[in-house]
């Protein structure tokens, strides 16, 4: 009698966390880096800056070894564009290219494989400010510059890359690329989505030509989508939703070309960007070698009257079942699920999950640690889930939470910490910031240790 396949976690599993170099370097203005559009933003009320994040700059040797003592063999992180060219063109600083040749050595000195964003919202300021941004195909032109400095200098120590961060937010943030004048035309948007896109397929082509075996994901924020009621129009409208939010960066990183559900809305507007000679060529012949996703939170939509990005964002509603974070974000682990299972039987692709968690407000308690249950409880239904869906025959090659060290969040919040690791400060004092284990440090500990069988 055969004896049935097994499909368990693969031994060689990519197990850790996921930052970004703004939400945790800080010396945003030491060692030769230039300012980027995150140092230019205004500082709400009751935020912090960037200046200092959590000192990861000088800290980074103690951070890694805690990643070390929790098992970590995958980190990711981005490299910050502006250290590497302070203005986006120019000559490359050494300084800043020297900072992350010593980071990724003492990372694969403690047995951690980087695995490297090369964009995370941070464009050099002066980009934004002489070329708007992504709007412009001069900046496309000096992101591939920048990918094949950083392609060459760490191509023997980083294999697992990823272009942009969360490359689905490009329609509803073009700001997010650089762009500061003209963001509200619907044309401009797509233009600038068609840019990124080349700058990503540029890089693809780069990375293997640079780096033999190196491997490049396209990289999304998925949202997993349900009708907000049995009506018709709603299962129309969230299919239309997945279309838009999810499914045409995956088309394109993984099939090359821009689905018909697009082009015919871009057509039927008027609004097709502009394809310069080679485009179509370029996107067909460079594609992703993987899927990468973040994965916080699902929604429910709504049919709604208004069209394009406008009417996705009109039609998205709260699901009345779902529990939610203090930021109102539902907890959704089956909708993680539903989404690796989508992804794979659509493209056939393996998938890293670089983004996984949940932000809370946290103190120290007496015996100066966090008792955060509710992350442990989080991070394991999550895993559950993916345990499942591998079973179900889905390829999945990692699972990176997000933080590792409480960090910044991305609106510039200290309030909200996501990581294994309690940082000593608060939004506009510094404290000390000393590291503090929490509880869910040494649950996540063993899970790494039993590959996920101990949760």
């Amino acid at each position: 009698m055969n004896k049935a396949k097994e499909y368990n976690i693969p031994e060689n599993f990519m197990w850790g966390g996921a930052v970004t170099s703004f939400q945790t370097e800080g010396a945003w203005n030491k060692g030769g880096k230039g300012p980027s559009i995150v140092d230019a933003r205004p500082i709400p009320e009751g935020h912090s800056d960037w200046k200092t994040a959590v000192d990861f700059y000088s800290r980074y040797k103690e951070d890694i070894a805690l990643f070390k003592e929790m098992g970590f063999n995958a980190y990711r992180t981005s490299i910050s564009w502006s250290r590497i060219f302070p203005d986006g063109e120019g000559e490359a600083n050494e300084e800043g290219l020297q900072f992350y040749d010593d980071v990724f050595d003492e990372m694969i000195a403690n047995g951690i494989q980087p695995v490297i964003t090369l964009y995370h919202f941070d464009l050099p300021q002066a980009l934004a400010e002489k070329y708007n941004g992504f709007a412009s195909r001069e900046v496309v032109d000096l992101f591939e510059r920048y990918a094949k400095t950083v392609f060459t200098r760490y191509k023997d120590k980083v294999k697992y890359w990823l272009t942009f961060n969360e490359q689905n937010l490009v329609l509803p943030n073009p700001e997010y690329w650089g762009v500061v004048r003209d963001a509200d035309s619907e044309a401009l948007r797509y233009q600038v989505c068609h840019n990124a896109f080349i700058a990503h397929a540029r890089a693809v082509k780069a990375l293997h030509d640079i780096i033999p075996g190196g491997q490049m994901a396209g990289m999304i924020t998925y949202f997993t989508v349900y009708p907000h009621s049995p009506k018709p129009e709603d299962a129309i409208a969230a299919m239309k939703a997945k279309e838009l939010l999810d499914d045409f960066y995956f088309d394109v990183f993984a099939h090359g070309e821009y689905p018909s559900y697009v082009t015919s809305y871009l057509e039927q507007q008027n609004i097709m960007p502009v394809f310069e000679e080679g485009d179509a060529e370029l996107l067909k012949n460079n594609k992703v070698d993987y899927l990468s996703i973040s994965y916080y939170q699902s929604s429910t939509v709504k049919a709604a009257d208004a069209e394009g990005i406008g009417r996705i964002k009109a039609g998205l509603a709260k699901n009345p079942n779902l529990e939610s974070s203090e930021w109102g974000w539902t907890i959704d682990p089956i909708g993680f699920r539903v989404a690796l299972k989508d992804m794979y039987a659509r493209y056939k692709l393996p998938i890293f999950v670089t983004e996984n968690g949940i932000g809370v407000k946290e103190e120290l308690n007496k015996d100066h640690t966090v008792e955060d249950d509710y992350r442990i409880d989080y991070l394991r239904s999550h895993i559950k889930e993916m345990k499942t869906a591998i079973k179900e025959g889905v390829d999945i090659i990692g699972y990176l939470t997000w933080g590792a060290t409480d960090l910044l969040s991305s609106q510039g919040q200290m309030s909200k910490r996501y990581g294994f690791i309690y940082v000593n400060r608060e939004e506009n004092d510094l404290l000390d910031l000393k590291r503090y284990k929490k509880k869910s440090f040494h649950w996540y500990k063993q899970v790494i240790e039993s590959n996920g069988e101990k949760l």
